[in-house]
């Protein structure tokens, strides 16, 4: 039995501080019989799990959130070349998600179980890093223009400078698994001024999208849908 204990507190200050945080700082504690939750997440983004849904699968909500939130910052359009850098479970959800809007992705990741799970997750090319280049491959796949839009889901060294030469002038790039204070990125700024592209990131859920995101287990969607 879970009980929520709603806190009075001013939502932007602790918009990043609630109970159940991925271990960044001490914030309420997630595995724990009393867990942290403001009282305006429990009147806006409390979400009902549906019978017939198993918990392991409700729990999906969260990540699903995050993705989506990142996703809607991107605003991806059909037919947008997407690379997804990464294709653990987070990749993987960028992947479906961007399927979704009816994007060609290109994955990378250098576990060939992973590249296989992104085919069946909409994946329309999956590449191995370490065994060709992903700039020139991209380049290959797009006459030589480049990804629409690049999303970092993965923070091995390198990625963002791979983002920027493999996406076009004009594109998006997300940050989305650069977490950690003590990592340093370097690139050209004239990458980023020259070549107009916009270097966003996105970094938690949205209360505002919780709803939407439990909507994804309603409707049934998973690897198979694609």
């Amino acid at each position: 039995m879970f009980l929520l204990r709603a806190e009075t507190l001013r939502p932007v200050p602790v918009y990043k501080k609630v109970g159940v945080t991925a271990g960044f700082e001490p914030a309420g504690g997630g595995f724990a019989q009393y867990v942290r939750v403001m009282d305006w997440i429990v009147e806006r983004g409390v979400e009902k799990i549906p019978d017939g849904v198993p918990f392991e699968v409700a729990a999906f909500v969260e990540p699903v959130n995050t993705c989506l939130k990142a996703v809607e910052q991107c605003d991806p359009q059909p037919h947008d070349v997407v690379l997804v850098q990464g294709q653990g479970p987070i990749g993987l959800i960028f992947t479906m998600l961007l399927k979704l809007r009816g994007c060609t992705i290109v994955a990378t990741d250098t576990i060939p179980s992973r590249l296989a799970l992104s085919k069946q997750c909409g994946a329309a090319f999956t590449l191995n890093p370490l065994e060709e280049d992903v700039t020139a491959r991209i380049g290959e796949l797009t006459t030589g223009r480049g990804a629409d839009i690049v999303f970092v889901a993965t923070a091995a060294k390198g990625l963002v400078g791979e983002a920027i030469r493999s996406s076009r002038p004009g594109a998006k790039i997300m940050l989305f698994a650069q977490t950690s204070d003590k990592e340093r990125i370097e690139f050209s700024g004239a990458s980023i001024c020259v070549g107009e592209r916009s270097l966003l990131g996105s970094y938690s859920a949205s209360v505002d999208l919780q709803a939407e995101s439990a909507g994804w287990y309603s409707a049934g969607i998973s690897p198979s849908a694609f």
